[in-house]
């Protein structure tokens, strides 16, 4: 495992190139977005980070906040728009958490940050997906994204801490990109975005 202060370095030096070369796009997206959804153009949550801490996550927002009559926010695939399914679909939305990893709340490559709900349904397993910094992009993103069922991208979260190293980095990297201009896996199959994770059978 290569040390965290030489990944915090590769993950600022990055990231500091990336916004520098993609914040006339971050523009343009914002502005698309605050013409579509009148104003609320980023989707900001506790998620969380190293060792579970709580962090405030950044996404553009590509949902709407409708309820229903009961008060209740209406599924995913109903508050997603049109101009949102194209932003997911490009993964333009995740373009903020360059915000995340020049804070240190996130690095470039790591296990999604999933929500705090999810801390303690975790088996003991999965939990050490924990150990290091969640990512903008990861090993389960670039083997499946979100066509794989929940025990499976934590599988791949986990062997990714157990072999986490800058040529595995570069490689997850490398794949992303690719997958930019091949988008796979952005909902799981039957959804606008993903099922919620409600425990695993083999959790103890």
């Amino acid at each position: 495992m290569y040390q965290p202060h030489g990944k915090r370095l590769f993950d600022i030096s990055l990231g500091s190139a990336t916004l520098l070369l993609l914040w006339p796009l971050m523009v343009l997206v914002a502005a698309v977005l605050w013409f579509s959804l009148k104003g609320r153009i980023l989707f900001r949550q506790q998620r969380p980070g190293l060792h579970g801490k709580p962090f405030t996550f950044y996404k553009f927002r590509t949902m709407t906040d409708k309820l229903d009559i009961h008060g209740e926010l209406l599924p995913d695939a109903e508050r997603l728009t049109t101009i949102g399914k194209l932003i997911r679909r490009t993964s333009l939305d995740e373009l903020p958490q360059l915000l995340n990893v020049l804070r240190g709340d996130m690095s470039f490559v790591g296990p999604r940050p999933l929500l705090m709900d999810y801390l303690p349904l975790y088996s003991p397993e999965q939990a050490r997906r924990h150990l290091v910094k969640p990512g903008i992009t990861g090993w389960a993103q670039v083997n499946g994204r979100n066509l794989l069922k929940w025990e499976e991208k934590f599988t791949f979260d986990v062997w990714y801490v157990e072999h986490v190293s800058f040529k595995l980095d570069l490689y997850i990297l490398w794949r992303t990109v690719r997958h930019l201009f091949k988008p796979e896996g952005v909902s799981a199959p039957g959804t606008a975005t993903m099922e919620r994770f409600t425990g695993s059978s083999n959790q103890t």
